[in-house]
């Protein structure tokens, strides 16, 4: 009778919540979650498809352009427009001018480089605009700039009680002056840039010859590039901006927008396109716009170099890429309108203007990256009803980013730390286009990119912290990279376990890649 006793069952709670919790998930999943990855997964096809159009398309034309050696600034005979005008000595007044706020770290270099370039110097303007709030450091520009007066080199510093208009308010303000009134040129140059000696011999004879041309842009050349991984990372990006996006804008004649500096504007270009504007952060673009709406062409010139500073620390890139991503979205909101009721310029470049230069390049490749490889492949993985295809999962992103990393050769090698650090920065983009098109609250945020000093730095030895001081860990720390880190860990380990391939491989190194980040253990760390 002992043996037939009944025994109270155990109660097992934890596979009774497990199982509450895996219903809950899977009546959730199945009309809720599967739709809205599949949709997410079709939007996030058709913009892949956009962007590997787009970049095949630029690939042929720079192809051919190379190989046929039809680089648009090779037609014009440079040497016979500078014997012309040594031999009339009939020099243009050419204004050079130097925007910049608090750059303690190279306002010599970036004064230095201007008073050394070769011209006439009677023909010649250089125009420091120093929006400094530092009264110190505004002391000393103002004496490297009499310096300079004193060799014989005409300099005029100019300075305002306000900062309206940052950048933008700046130059306006520094063409209003009296003694521009009889320039003819005006060139650009930020506050890290360091042009050679004969710059303008190289530059103007463009504008000289053709009288429809209102920009000759050059491209950058980076001092501190070999600097960390970051920087890196970044020269990989921006060598494919120059080679190819600016080249192949140049080429077809379409469009490439102005870099902001190292480049030389028509002064009557500025003035027909409306003058310096500071409703976007991209006061270059927005200028670059309205002048080709109004008839100006532009040319770059791929084999001039100006030796510039990339941003080292991780705060710096942030600001500035958010700067970049931004600005871009919030003018294409502003100048759609108005760029398809032009009527002054083809149907053929408004349409690229509209299409290829904006929602292509400043929103479309900011989005699908974002979107789909840091959120829609991840969560197929625990979303198993949506199927990836190998075309557009892994053959079409390869062949972008082939077509990315064939600019810059010796970097070939990184190109799995690129794709991972791009993939992470895509956040930031992402948000910032997304803010600029809503015209949300940072959408005019200007922050200026510190600079320090890369020649600086390697001629007096100053230090370079390889690893962040421990007193700044907490202002490094950032909360969204974490949080996609702790959604892309879950994820592969979720592959690991029930999957049937090997995505945890990507998951697992772009989840490594968010964490690093999101700890600030990336760029350079310099002492206060």
């Amino acid at each position: 009778m002992r043996n037939l006793v009944l025994q109270k069952p155990e109660v097992r709670v934890t596979d009774d919540v497990t199982s509450s919790l895996s219903y809950a998930w899977h009546s959730i999943r199945v009309p809720v979650i599967v739709p809205l990855l599949s949709l997410a997964m079709i939007l996030c096809s058709i913009m892949s498809i956009m962007l590997f159009i787009e970049r095949v398309y630029m690939a042929i034309v720079i192809l051919c352009v190379k190989l046929l050696g039809k680089k648009r600034y090779t037609k014009y005979k440079l040497e016979s427009i500078k014997e012309a005008l040594e031999l009339t000595q009939s020099y243009p007044l050419v204004l050079v001018q130097i925007p910049m706020y608090n750059e303690k770290e190279v306002y010599k270099l970036s004064i230095g480089a201007a008073c050394g370039i070769s011209w006439p110097s009677d023909r010649l303007i250089i125009q420091v605009l120093d929006d400094s709030t530092n009264e110190v450091l505004r002391d000393l520009v103002e004496l490297e700039c009499h310096k300079w007066m004193e060799k014989g080199v005409n300099v005029r510093y100019e300075t305002r009680n306000n900062r309206n208009g940052y950048k933008a308010g700046a130059l306006k303000e520094g063409l209003e002056k009296q003694y521009v009134e009889d320039c003819e040129f005006v060139v650009i140059f930020d506050a890290d840039f360091q042009p050679e000696r004969d710059f303008l011999w190289r530059t103007i004879p463009y504008l000289l010859e053709n009288p429809e041309l209102g920009l000759v842009q050059a491209r950058w050349k980076f001092v501190n590039a070999d600097e960390c991984l970051m920087t890196r990372l970044q020269e990989m990006s921006l060598d494919y901006h120059f080679s190819v996006e600016q080249e192949v804008g140049s080429s077809t004649c379409s469009f490439f927008g102005f870099n902001g500096t190292a480049g030389v504007w028509r002064i009557q270009a500025i003035k027909d396109a409306g003058g310096w504007k500071d409703r976007t952060t991209v006061e270059d673009m927005d200028l670059a716009v309205r002048a080709s709406l109004k008839g100006w062409k532009f040319v770059f010139v791929g084999d001039l170099g100006v030796k510039n500073e990339l941003p080292s620390t991780f705060k710096a890139y942030r600001y500035q890429q958010h700067r970049w991503s931004c600005g871009p979205a919030n003018l294409f909101r502003k100048m759609t309108k108005e760029i398809i009721l032009c009527e002054r310029v083809s149907i053929w470049k408004r349409l690229h203007l509209i299409y290829a230069f904006f929602f292509v390049r400043k929103i479309v490749a900011h989005w699908v990256t974002f979107f789909f490889y840091c959120i829609v492949i991840p969560a197929s993985v625990i979303v198993p009803e949506v199927k990836l295809t190998k075309p557009i999962a892994v053959y079409i992103p390869a062949t972008i980013t082939i077509l990315n990393a064939v600019c810059t050769p010796r970097s070939l090698h990184l190109v799995v730390f690129w794709i991972l650090f791009e993939n992470v920065m895509s956040l930031h983009r992402t948000k910032a286009a997304i803010i600029g098109l809503l015209e949300a609250n940072r959408v005019n945020e200007w922050v200026v990119t510190e600079k320090l000093g890369n020649t600086m730095k390697q001629k007096y030895n100053l230090p370079i912290l390889k690893k962040p001081p421990r007193s700044h860990i907490g202002e490094r720390i950032h909360i969204l990279e974490l949080i996609m880190g702790m959604f892309m860990l879950h994820c592969a380990v979720y592959n690991l376990q029930y999957g049937k391939d090997h995505l945890f491989l990507y998951l697992l190194l772009q989840a490594g890649a968010f964490f690093i980040m999101g700890f600030g253990y990336v760029g350079t760390f310099v002492p206060n």
